[in-house]
């Protein structure tokens, strides 16, 4: 018996079930540069895993399918560009119970549910899933067409002045422009700020998927420029983005392959190049090129301007001079003025004493440090005058 006829909602999946729902999913056909062993398929079923619990969650009520095949089944009909609604009656046949309430629901809930295993895009005709994502609310027609319409949409920002510098990595978008990475497994929400102060943005990370998936359900050249984006805002030679992504709080569940994007040559970079994410790149590039240090983390790792830069940290550097000299000076007056008022004993004339033997001057020549304090305190005394004479 094949593996795929397992059930849907186990929480782990094996590993021959999953070679065999990639090789069904997407067969082989030698345009991907790895070997299915060679990419890192555990974010993938990570997500295939979740998506199905979160469907048959209530005992599958809003969903037909129970088992992979039955997930299988239906991409089969959606690659033959079959429309929703040929592929809705032919699932009607296979209900246990004809004419039942929620019928049109359960069918529905199976097809979007192949689809978003199979394309990793959000759709839904309901708003039962994925709360917080952008939801394609795909209801008819074929779901080629649909995604064509979806993401072709034509740009409407001006690309003037817009540069993608080297600099324009997923370690300096957060460490310089305070923006954040939040990774997404919805291929629509793909580089969209998805906060209202703009200092959030959803990156979609699978790259081993868009690597082995050969799907004619999406747009020509829209998986390939995807991996463009990935390559310029995780450079494969980044040791700094390297380092970035060990510390992200989900680095957990981050594709592993997404270090592995080919490196972009300089003419690959211009921002004409992107046509699916044009707009969406511009947006966050404004919003990196507007933003301004906040903290010192981000004035030391903020170099877009060096003239800025080093007038910062000079500016800095004098201050602290000046801070510290200033401190150095006020301590050692403070100990003068401690000095003036708290003279060390032993030191002052009055007090003044010599070892037993040691020659002291005194008005007559010198004597013996013994007749010392006498001859010291009788300077201009009586006792002193009648020695004289």
């Amino acid at each position: 018996m094949t593996t795929l006829n397992g059930p849907l909602n186990k929480t782990s999946i094996d590993a021959a079930t999953r070679t065999e729902i990639i090789e069904s999913f997407w067969p082989e056909n030698g345009s991907s540069r790895y070997r299915q062993d060679e990419l890192d398929w555990e974010s993938y079923f990570w997500y295939y895993a979740r998506q199905c619990h979160d469907a048959l969650i209530d005992q599958g009520q809003h969903v037909l399918a129970r088992t992979h095949q039955d997930i299988l089944d239906i991409v089969h009909q959606l690659e033959d560009l079959t429309p929703r609604d040929a592929i809705k009656e032919s699932l009607r046949s296979r209900l246990p119970t004809r004419h039942r309430p929620n019928e049109d629901e359960i069918l529905d809930g199976a097809i979007d549910l192949a689809a978003r295993l199979h394309l990793m895009v959000n759709i839904a005709v309901d708003n039962l899933v994925i709360s917080g994502q952008a939801q394609l609310k795909w209801s008819s027609g074929i779901l080629r067409d649909f995604l064509n319409h979806h993401f072709s949409e034509p740009q409407v920002l001006g690309n003037d002045g817009i540069k993608l510098e080297q600099m324009f990595t997923a370690s300096n978008l957060e460490r310089i422009a305070g923006i954040q990475i939040k990774p997404t497994d919805n291929l629509a929400d793909h580089l969209r700020m998805i906060d209202k102060e703009d200092k959030v943005v959803a990156i979609f990370h699978h790259a081993s998927f868009l690597n082995w998936q050969n799907c004619k359900i999406y747009p020509d050249g829209l998986g390939e420029e995807t991996l463009r984006t990935l390559s310029l805002i995780f450079p494969q030679h980044d040791k700094q983005t390297r380092e970035w992504l060990k510390r992200h709080p989900e680095s957990y569940r981050i594709d592993k392959t997404l270090l592995k994007c080919d490196p972009l040559q300089l003419d690959d970079r211009q921002i004409e190049k992107f046509h699916f994410w044009h707009d969406r790149l511009i947006i966050l590039k404004q919003a990196f090129d507007q933003s301004r240090p906040a903290t010192i983390s981000q004035w030391w790792y903020d170099r877009r301007n060096g003239v800025q830069w080093y007038t910062f940290w000079i500016a800095v550097v004098v201050l602290f001079l000046t801070i510290f000299f200033g401190m150095v000076q006020s301590i050692e007056g403070a100990l003068q003025v401690y000095k003036a008022f708290h003279p060390t004993q032993g030191l002052s004339s009055g007090n003044l004493r010599r070892m037993p033997g040691e020659y002291v001057p005194s008005r007559s020549g010198y004597c013996p440090s013994e007749d010392f304090e006498c001859d010291f305190k009788g300077v201009g005394s009586t006792e002193a005058i009648n020695g004289d004479a």
